[in-house]
């Protein structure tokens, strides 16, 4: 996202430099007399959501590496999100975006300087260095960093320490860490930015299938969300995939309504997230879909005096087209938190009873999952939450 905004698209950095505006006291500090749907009728509650460990334990530890997956599923989460871009050779590893100068240190590597380049992903121009670029082996010489240290300065002790983690090697980290706890821990893959991969060759719908085919316990055993925020490619594995993957459940990822999947802009499609969102668009998404990723602020908006608006229809639409919702991002840092919810401090510091709350307030509006950079927050804000 650009740094102006709290989204999660997938062209830019989930870096929000401005809160969203405060919530009205009575629904989100009290949570009490929340609004209805409009309707008459309140929106559905969720008994138990479920908790997505949003790129691992993303506040705690750099994302996306393996120490941030083990570190969400410790804290409780019941699934862990990697993110999917291709190696040179057709690896699929776990990084936000393609290009890393911000995950890594790419940048301080001497023999990699020349590297360095500018592309156009997604009709955006960027300068940096991209995984396509890079063998696997190559990726395997770098080191992830923190992705954004002036929210989260504690990680950058982390920095320099972990590898860039491969699918299989996070697949392999979940089916061991199931053993461990005693519980199936799911899996909650982003293909990103597929038109992109697929242009330059490197498409990665059936290197995924194939890959989750290739183990027992993503195959058979373990519940695979695969999300995109573009439709095409998910359709496409709705077709490959058919019957045959009862454990397999496609979602659509969802930005801010005026936005628009890349691959209608491709076709010239005029259609933007916010039709998706209606009454026939999760019709629509039904028919290759199993549920939808929205921005969490398409659920409960806020009007220009801080206050929580009446829940839109996209909770009520998913529902009755039998598609789950799994809302982006919260996070427990002041930065992320609406002026209410904040704890006294730097835009950095944590406000963990904040975080609950607001997670509280989503829970109300009936979501059956959410994302989270913190999953121990997640998981008391689930475990504590009284309909």
């Amino acid at each position: 996202m650009h740094p102006s905004t709290p989204r999660r698209h997938p062209l830019r950095s989930s870096l929000r430099l401005s809160a969203v505006l405060p919530f009205a006291a009575a629904c989100a500090l009290a949570l009490t007399g929340c609004p209805d749907d409009g309707g008459g009728n309140p929106p559905p509650a969720a008994t138990r959501a479920l908790v997505v460990g949003h790129r691992g334990a993303s506040a705690l530890r750099p994302e996306h590496t393996l120490e941030a997956y083990r570190k969400a599923v410790e804290d409780g989460a019941d699934i862990i999100e990697p993110d999917l871009v291709s190696t040179k050779d057709g690896h699929l590893v776990a990084r936000h975006e393609n290009e890393i100068s911000g995950t890594t240190n790419v940048a301080s590597v001497e023999e990699f300087a020349g590297r360095k380049t500018t592309k156009t992903i997604d009709g955006v121009q960027l300068t940096g260095w991209f995984t396509e670029d890079f063998t696997l082996e190559e990726l395997k010489r770098l080191r992830a960093r923190e992705r954004i240290p002036q929210f989260r300065p504690a990680n950058t002790q982390y920095n320099d320490q972990f590898e860039v983690p491969t699918l299989a090697e996070v697949i392999a980290l979940a089916k061991e860490l199931s053993a461990e706890t005693g519980r199936t821990i799911h899996l909650y893959p982003e293909t990103k930015h597929p038109t992109y991969f697929q242009e330059i060759g490197l498409a990665m719908e059936d290197r995924l299938i194939a890959e989750l085919k290739k183990d027992e316990f993503t195959a058979s055993t373990a519940t695979v969300y695969i999300q995109s925020f573009e439709v095409a490619n998910l359709k496409e594995m709705h077709a490959k995939i058919g019957t045959s993957q009862p454990n397999w459940k496609l979602v659509q990822l969802m930005d801010e309504g005026t936005a628009k999947p890349y691959d209608f802009v491709k076709a010239g499609d005029p259609r933007t997230y916010s039709d998706l969102m209606t009454e026939a668009g999760m019709k629509e998404i039904a028919t290759y879909a199993n549920g939808v990723g929205p921005y969490k602020l398409s659920i409960i908006n806020v009007d220009d005096a801080g206050n929580f608006q009446q829940p839109s229809a996209l909770v009520r639409n998913a529902h009755a087209a039998k598609l789950v919702v799994f809302p982006y991002t919260f996070r427990p840092e002041n930065n992320f938190l609406p002026a209410p919810l904040k704890a006294t401090g730097e835009a950095s510091t944590r406000s963990e009873s904040g975080a609950i709350k607001e997670i509280h307030a989503y829970l109300a509006a009936g979501i059956d999952g959410f994302f989270t950079d913190d999953p121990a927050v997640g998981r008391q804000a689930v475990d504590t939450y009284k309909p």
